[in-house]
């Protein structure tokens, strides 16, 4: 970890899935238009599996998968939150649900749009995230 980056904390709304993720604590994030984005109101930080531990809950997950099948989209089973998932446009990490942050770990959010309706001509931009 470098100098800049903090331990943040997360989890779902009832609190049986927790996690720490490692990022800097001025957040630029993406919100992404695609189906799935847009009707849960998901804001990713895409990070590394490094960067990413699961605290408490992996009994609790559930997952969803469509499309391609590549992402895993993974739910508290007892809420309904999706706190973080593995997107299709980074299998190699972890896309994190900023919403589901404490913010105490947070000096600021830059949201910046993500045109996920057009993924495949899109998504490119987010490939050196998990890196």
């Amino acid at each position: 970890m470098d100098q800049q980056t903090v331990t943040h904390i997360g989890g779902c709304h009832c609190g049986a899935v927790r996690f720490e993720v490692d990022a800097p604590s001025e957040l630029n994030v993406y919100e992404c238009n695609c189906s799935i984005c847009a009707m849960t109101g998901f804001i990713h930080l895409i990070v590394p599996d490094r960067h990413f531990r699961l605290l408490d809950g992996a009994d609790a997950l559930t997952e969803y998968r469509f499309n391609t099948g590549t992402a895993r989209h993974l739910f508290c089973r007892h809420c309904g939150v999706k706190s973080f998932y593995v997107p299709r446009s980074n299998p190699d990490g972890f896309s994190i649900n900023v919403r589901c942050l404490q913010s105490s770990s947070l000096a600021s959010v830059r949201v910046e749009t993500f045109d996920g309706r057009n993924w495949e001509q899109a998504a490119g931009a987010l490939e050196h995230l998990s890196r």
